[in-house]
């Protein structure tokens, strides 16, 4: 959960009269959610962040659903979708429902042409393979294999990346996405038992202001439609601002895993919360220490949720033949369990080096006409024995 955090320059009291050396006014705006009821933060524009010149023509940028009920186990070749040169086409949701949509991407060049603004949802962006920096309108992160990017809605971004080689898995979420409320205090602080605190969190560190007037193309995304604003002045206007709403980064890495003599539920592996899902994150761990343990998980019926994992990195542990990029859905209704010999592997051993992100959906999941291309069509004949 973000704490309070300030960047830039603010005055003294908020909602008075601020002003640069010159006399000239600096133009307060609240950054919120959830009406005034949820995380804001207050910024300081050089410029009227209200000043549009042109809104050109919308698209619409709905997933096509290929399937809407669907019951079937599903491996997905996440690496199959086609790397292209934009940021927002690069984008393709492969899984969707009305709480969240799950996004595959190979953008090859930075966004740097237009600012992106997403209205309808949050976005984590899991960075699969690519370095480079967020630029947002409160501040820039610099990120690397392994990190979360968490933007808030309604954030304005651009993204820069170091190569064309670049691998993100997204999860955009209709509602706020926040830490586990079972990892935090009364207070907010993160508690004890949490596998990770508040020093893991990274918020912006370098905030770029620009007094530019021209003609800066923004495209908002609301309603599954891209429109398209052209500003007066450049969106990078803050000179300062204070709050608990901004971007912020964790890393994969700095997860800790927990562990007990016996196997224990994915609960223990959950990092992110919203409304309808949960992002969960596997990494490299020690094994059940009971002398009798069986690592592997074991076999259960998701009733009331669907189930996704991204497979990053490693050799995962309950699976055969799982690649890189490889994503996996086991619907609700149907049990799931260890491939054939994967329980029996695990006996005896010690840890597991694999790295993998989970969304777990409370709504059933419907595959999109990218995930109908990319799937591996047997996938739910592979728990049959030899």
């Amino acid at each position: 959960m973000p704490r309070y955090h300030t960047l830039g320059k603010i005055p003294p009291k908020r909602h008075t009269v601020f002003k640069n050396n010159k006399g000239d006014f600096y133009y307060e705006e609240l950054f919120g959610t959830v009406g005034f009821d949820g995380m804001s933060s207050l910024l300081y524009h050089t410029q009227r962040p209200t000043q549009v010149k042109d809104i050109l023509e919308s698209y619409d940028v709905t997933p096509k659903i290929a399937v809407a009920k669907n019951m079937k186990s599903l491996s997905l070749n996440g690496f199959k979708v086609p790397a292209k040169a934009d940021f927002l086409e690069s984008r393709h949701a492969v899984l969707v429902n009305s709480d969240c949509q799950i996004i595959l991407a190979a953008p090859k060049k930075s966004l740097t042409d237009y600012f992106y603004k997403n209205t309808d949802s949050d976005e984590v962006i899991f960075i699969h393979k690519g370095t480079g920096k967020l630029r947002t309108f409160l501040g820039n992160i610099d990120f690397k294999y392994g990190d979360y990017l968490v933007i808030p809605r309604g954030m304005i971004y651009q993204i820069d990346f170091d190569t064309e080689d670049n691998r993100l898995f997204i999860v955009e979420s209709k509602s706020p996405v926040y830490t586990p409320k079972n990892y935090r205090n009364w207070f907010g602080q993160h508690l004890e038992h949490a596998p990770f605190c508040e020093r893991d969190m990274h918020p912006p560190s370098a905030l770029e202001t620009f007094n530019q007037k021209g003609d800066f193309l923004l495209k908002v995304k609301k309603q599954d439609a891209m429109h398209q604003y052209v500003y007066a002045y450049h969106p990078f206007s803050v000179v300062g601002w204070d709050g608990y709403n901004y971007p912020y980064k964790f890393s994969i890495h700095d997860f800790e895993p927990i562990t007990g003599r016996v196997h224990l539920p994915p609960p223990i592996h959950q990092t992110f919360e919203a409304a309808g899902f949960v992002i969960c994150s596997f990494v490299p761990r020690l094994y059940d220490y009971h002398p009798d343990a069986i690592p592997a998980p074991y076999n259960h019926s998701n009733i009331d949720s669907d189930e996704v994992l991204y497979y990053v990195d490693g050799d995962f542990m309950s699976r055969n033949n799982i690649e890189k990029g490889q994503i996996t859905l086991h619907p609700a209704g149907i049990p799931h369990g260890p491939h054939p010999g994967a329980m029996e592997r695990s006996i005896g051993k010690k840890e597991t080096q694999e790295l993998a992100v989970m969304v777990d959906t409370f709504k059933p999941l419907m595959m999109t006409e990218t995930a109908v291309q990319i799937q591996n069509e047997d996938y739910y004949k592979s728990w049959l024995e030899d």
